[in-house]
């Protein structure tokens, strides 16, 4: 007997989504960091045994969208809403609990299994916690809740355990050495954007988009040849930085995380250019691997 089934992981920015994603896969498929709006793609990450394949996808925070590109992310989250066989919902002990009720409407109203992720528990207290668990029992009666600490680990494999209880029997979906969906230059572009988002401040990091336009892989070195986007020429500005400076300390921590990934040497090549508004505009985004219907 063979068990597979897509495991969705949602809900709002910043409750550690990517961070559970990362521990359940046991690899590290998506970037993490405190800034909202990390994670713009459904990203998958395989989980392979001899008698079972779990395929967990990561999806973006939901907001409510301003422009085009965050119309996409929202159709990432919603997608998870169709096609999953378990749907984890993470909030945490911080945020308040109508916080875009309208997906949370969406989420109440699904036939899936759901568990529902209460993180940050040691941010809490018991007395707390058992209030938040009996105001989420009123909101989504359904849901079996796990409250966890994903960067500690607690209670993780308990959730785990209960994942792979509920996934059907089914032969798999994907081949068993797979590890994600994505192609390795995904992960170059992923990388980057993660270094861009720690390394500068205010709106640059949403501003940017990261293409790799050039991937030659040998025996023991990659050359890559990447593109900055950004919207406007004082973007571009701030990422080169003065003589260059900041846009070499990005690329130097970016190229040591991608030289950690494939196991290789890596030479890069990070170039910018100016795309005005291209968070607007379709075929942009299209090009870029975002939905805009």
């Amino acid at each position: 007997m063979h068990k597979s089934g897509f495991v969705n992981i949602v809900g709002n920015p910043n409750v550690g989504k990517s961070t559970l994603t990362n521990i359940l896969v046991g690899e590290r498929i998506s970037i993490i960091t405190s800034k909202a709006q990390t994670t713009r793609h459904r990203i998958m990450g395989i989980v392979n045994t001899a008698e079972m394949q779990i395929v967990y996808s990561d999806t973006p925070g939901v907001l409510k969208p301003n422009y085009r590109l965050q119309e996409s992310m929202l159709g990432f989250s919603e997608s998870a809403l169709d096609d999953a066989d378990v749907l984890v919902y993470v909030t945490d002990t911080v945020e308040k609990i109508d916080k875009n009720d309208f997906f949370l409407n969406k989420v109440k109203r699904t036939t899936l299994p759901v568990l529902l992720v209460i993180n940050k528990i040691d941010l809490s207290n018991q007395k707390e916690l058992e209030s938040l668990v009996t105001n989420w029992n009123q909101v989504l009666p359904k849901a079996e809740v796990f409250p966890v600490s994903a960067t500690n680990r607690f209670n993780v494999e308990n959730l785990q355990k209960r994942i792979e209880s509920l996934i059907p029997e089914s032969p798999p979906y994907f081949e068993k050495d797979a590890l994600t969906d994505r192609p390795a230059r995904f992960f170059v572009t992923e990388i980057i954007r993660e270094k861009i988002l720690l390394y500068y401040q205010k709106e640059i990091p949403y501003s940017v988009e990261v293409v790799v336009e050039q991937f030659i892989e040998s025996d023991k070195l990659i050359n890559i040849k990447t593109l900055i986007i950004v919207e406007r020429e004082s973007q571009k500005g701030i990422i080169i930085g003065d003589r260059g400076m900041a846009i070499k300390k990005a690329g130097s921590m970016a190229r040591k995380d991608i030289e950690r990934f494939f196991g290789k040497k890596i030479f890069l090549e990070m170039f910018v250019k100016v795309e005005k508004d291209w968070r607007n505009r379709d075929s942009l985004l299209r090009k870029f691997g975002y939905n805009t219907e």
